[in-house]
Formats: C-alpha cells, structure tokens, sequence
C-alpha cells in the first residue's frame, strides 16, 4: 500500500487530526479502495492508494469542495451527516469533517473525507444487490461513524486542552503564592515585598497595570497611596479616592471584589476613557479579613488598608471569578505581612526603647555622663561612615556599630554607684572594680543570641593598641575593628564631657589627644580618618543641632533600624 502525506499547511487539521484520520485510511485501504482528505483550502491534506488504481487528485479536489461549499445546516445532527456519492471517472463516497457546534450558530467544515471505490464504469456495470452493493453500503456507514467520531475527538481534546490550559493557571498560581510567602520576611521593606508581588502577578495575568495602594498620612490627611506598582495605571488622588468609595460599596453589597466593564452588561461606573476593564481587591487589617463583614452595612463593619487594582486584562474581554480568587489571594498574602511589618515595628520601637531605657538608667548614674552612651553610638556609627568611603564596610555592620556603642557601658549596671562617682582618685580596689564592666556588659548581651555580633564591640572598646588596655590586654589587629571604633568614639566623648573630676576639654584639645595617641591607644588608621572628617559636622549631630537626619528627632528611627539588622 502506497501511502501519500501531501505537505500542505492547514490552519483547522491539525497533526493530531491528520494522524487519526490516516488511521481510519489503513483500516478502510483493507476493502480495497483508496483514500483522502481534502482540506479547508481545497488541497489534498492525506491520500492513501491502496485499490487496483491510483486516485484522480484533480477529481477527489473537486468532489470536496463541492462537500465543502454545502456546510451543514446550524441544526442538523452529525449523525444524519449525508454520504455524498460521484460517479464520474471513480465512484467516490464523500462526507464533510465538521467541527462541534460552536457559539456562532454553526459546525465549520475543515474538510472532506472521501473513499474511492475505483473506477465507475466497472461499479455501474456491477449488480445493485450483492457484494459491490454491500461493500458500498458498509463504507458509507465508515464515513458516516468518522464523521460522527471526528467532532467527538475535536470536542474531547478542546476539552483536554482547557483542563490543561486550567491546570496550568493553577500551577502558576501556586507557584506565585509559594514565591510570595516565600520573601514574607518581617525584615523585608513594605515596599520591596509589595513591588515583588506585582512583579509577579503581571507574568501569569497579562494587564496594562497594577498597582498597590496603601493608607497614609499626607499633610494631615488620611489618603491612599500607591505603593508599588507595574506597568501602566495612572491613579493620582482624587482616583484613588474614588476608587476606594466605590470598592467600599461593593463590598457593602455582599461582593468580594470590583469588577467592572461593559463586556456582559453596561459600566456600574464612569471611568477614564482609556479603561477597558479593571478589577480592585481590598486588603483587610488584621481581623476584618472576612468580605462578609461588609455586609453588615456600615464601613466600621470592616477595616482597610489598602487596595490592588488592575486595567485592561489583555487576554480576555473581562477580569472573572477567576482572577478575583487570585488578586484575592495575593491581596490578603500582602495584607499580613504589612499587619505583621507594622508588629514587628513597634515590637523593634519596644526593644530599643528599653535599651535606651536601660542605658540612660546607668548614664543617670552620674550627673555628668548623662546622654554618653547616645553620643558614642552617634560617634561610632559615623566613624563607620567614614571607613565606609574608603574601603568595604556594610550597612549592617554600621547597624551593629551603633548598638553596641549604644550598649558599650551595659556592665556599668554591676558597678557600684560610690565608685562611678567618686570625686578624686581611685584606689586600686575600685579601679579593678570600674574595669570588670565590659566583662559584665559582655556576659550580659551574650546570653541574648540576636546580641552576640556586638559582644567583641563593647568587651573590647578598652583595649589600646600598644597592649596597656583591659580587660585582656590586646594590642593591634586582636583587637576587633568594632571595638577600636567604639574605644575612640568613647574617649572623645569623655574628653569633651564635664567630669566630676574635670572639666570638658575644648574640641581642638580633644583632637590634639587623639592625635598624640595615635599607634599608642587608638588605631592609627581610625584615628587618621577620624581627625580627617568634618568634626564640626559630627559636633552638631552629637549636640542634636543638626537638622539631618542624625538629628534627635530621627534617633529614634535609627535606632528601630538597627536593631532590625540584629534580626535577619
């Protein structure tokens, strides 16, 4: 049997398609006969010679076109399909290959099957009853069942191919929530997880924007504005206004969502011409989470803070239930971790409130050391700075510089009170007494784990280079890079401080000492950078007269900040 596949490329056929019917060619070609399909365009898309004669190509051509120019009426039934019959130069039984009935009110013909019996002359001079009769009658039967079987194979894989397609959406969907909870880190920035979720919406749902809007405070004024966002959508403040009033009186009418178009009915709402659909998903504070709760009526009912908003879905005419489980999901992973962020905030505002607590409880010892440890965390974090422009040193290690020169003099607390304020000379008791509380501060921060970075900074800050220091008596490079720092930052602060003892040396004085101690007990690199910068400048921060963002009303955030570092 010679088998012919004719390179023809159909839009509606597709190789599946071709390979089934192909098929049903091998089992027919068993009775003798030949047999082809002709295709949408009117070519030969499959021919099988397997009779005592070759198929007329231009003859089976005409034969299914005139099949196809005769589509099937919208309503009839593929199971009362006609059986078409040519007797020109071969008999010829033909019958269209239809589509299932789709929305358009009809079954499009993609092509025509057709079995070639052989020549007609021989066929006509053949009794009407017998065999020939027989054959006839039992291949028309064939064509009618693969007329029948090829719409039910078209529908089963379309079927196929939207469960596919469905699994698919729900794959991505799944690893786009993984990947979200995935960077739920409370150390991560509002911002960066928020943009991090649009970013990632957009690859599984094609829009032209979206957008994350949250509750702030401007000027006074409750408002919402975007936080992060991706492609294009233009919301300035009086749409986002908007936007949220209208969300709030869907969800008031029982939906979960706003869904707008005028794809199945006409817009609820006016919107800028350029918008052809859009959806918004609230994000519920913590507790009001349920969209029930807006049924009750009134907007204290439910809480929200903030809103996800998409335009112009570009695959589909309308965003559905579909997308409003998904936008609905990612919209409440988003809402947890603000909630959880804005916990986590006021958890690190505690913490470092009560160190700052704590060591203004031991500066208040002493009258004269009050607002020390402040100032040599100050010190110390722009000392770091500075070493910071000329060689690598992290943003995080600045962080820890700040706290443990904050937390320097933490073992002061064990020290007796007598003895910190003693006016005149100290014996030799009390001054082994005074130099066990970096030992103490240190054994204290080391049974906190997320504090054990900063233990090096403040048992070590008086130590000297040349070895003379305590409480081991390092010289050089044993000493830790934090502590060196903190050990100049805390001698330029006692030099300009009033003691009981003294009076606070002027700033060019104090220069003058570290300048005289450099290789000696501070390190000289340090020092050097140290004398280098705008003393002036670091003067104004320490003094809280700077307006930067040093200045004492900031303190506070900083300090929030740092003590974020010690959690990641």
């Amino acid at each position: 049997m010679e088998v012919v596949m004719l390179k023809t490329t159909t839009r509606e056929l597709t190789c599946l398609q071709r390979r089934e019917l192909e098929r049903f060619g091998e089992r027919v070609s068993r009775f003798g006969v030949n047999f082809a399909v002709v295709d949408a365009q009117g070519q030969i898309a499959v021919l099988l010679n397997a009779g005592e004669s070759e198929s007329d190509t231009q003859e089976l051509i005409t034969a299914g076109r005139q099949v196809l120019e005769a589509a099937p009426s919208p309503t009839e039934d593929p199971q009362d399909s006609v059986v078409w019959q040519f007797a020109d130069g071969q008999l010829l039984l033909a019958v269209p290959l239809c589509l299932p009935l789709v929305a358009a009110g009809h079954r499009a013909p993609v092509g025509t099957a057709i079995i070639d019996l052989g020549p007609a002359a021989k066929q006509v001079r053949s009794s009407e009853t017998g065999p020939t009769a027989d054959r006839s009658a039992y291949l028309a039967e064939m064509l009618k069942l693969l007329a029948q079987n090829f719409q039910t194979s078209v529908r089963t894989d379309e079927q196929m191919e939207m469960v596919g397609t469905e699994l698919s959406l729900v794959y991505e969907e799944l690893v786009l929530l993984h990947k979200i909870s995935m960077n739920m880190r409370v150390t991560e920035s509002d911002t960066n997880f928020l943009q991090l979720a649009c970013d990632s919406l957009t690859e599984i749902v094609a829009v032209d924007g979206i957008a994350v809007l949250l509750e702030r405070v401007v000027d006074g004024d409750r408002q919402f504005v975007v936080a992060a966002g991706s492609g294009l959508i233009d919301l300035n403040s009086r749409m986002a206004h908007v936007l949220h009033g209208r969300l709030v009186d869907e969800l008031r009418r029982g939906q979960e969502a706003l869904l707008d178009s005028d794809v199945d009915t006409p817009w609820r709402f006016e919107w800028p011409g350029h918008i052809r659909n859009i959806i918004c998903v609230p994000l519920y504070a913590k507790g009001a989470s349920d969209p029930a709760a807006a049924k009750a009526g009134s907007q204290t009912s439910f809480s929200i803070i903030g809103y996800m908003v998409a335009v112009n879905h570009a695959e589909k005419p309308d965003f559905d239930s579909t997308d409003i489980k998904l936008f609905t999901s990612v919209a409440s992973g988003c809402a947890v971790f603000i909630e959880n962020g804005r916990l986590f905030n006021d958890l690190k505002e505690l913490f470092v409130g009560s160190l700052r607590a704590l060591t203004n409880s031991i500066d208040a010892k002493d009258q004269y050391t009050r607002g020390h440890s402040e100032r040599v965390a100050i010190i110390s974090r722009w000392l770091g700075e500075r070493i910071a422009e000329q060689e690598p040193f992290d943003e995080e290690e600045i962080h820890r510089l700040y706290l443990a020169g904050l937390l320097h003099d933490i073992g002061k607390i064990g020290v007796d009170e007598s003895v910190l304020c003693k006016n005149g000379k100290l014996t030799d008791k009390e001054r082994a007494c005074i130099q066990r509380h970096p030992a103490i501060g240190a054994g204290i921060l080391n049974g906190i784990k997320q504090m054990r970075d900063i233990v090096p900074g403040v048992l070590c800050h008086h130590e000297r280079v040349d070895g003379k220091g305590y409480p081991k008596g390092l010289r050089g490079d044993e000493i830790p890079l934090s502590a060196r720092i903190i050990g100049l930052a805390d001698s330029f602060d006692a030099m300009t401080s009033k003691r009981v003892y003294r009076n606070a040396m002027t700033i060019e004085h104090a220069l003058a000492e570290i300048r005289k101690g450099l290789g000696t007990q501070f390190d000289e690199k340090i020092g050097t950078i140290f004398l280098n910068s705008d003393i002036g400048k670091l003067w104004e921060l320490i003094q809280g007269t700077s307006p930067s963002l040093y200045g004492r009303e900031h303190l506070a955030d900083y300090g929030t900040a740092a003590v974020g570092t010690l959690l990641r």
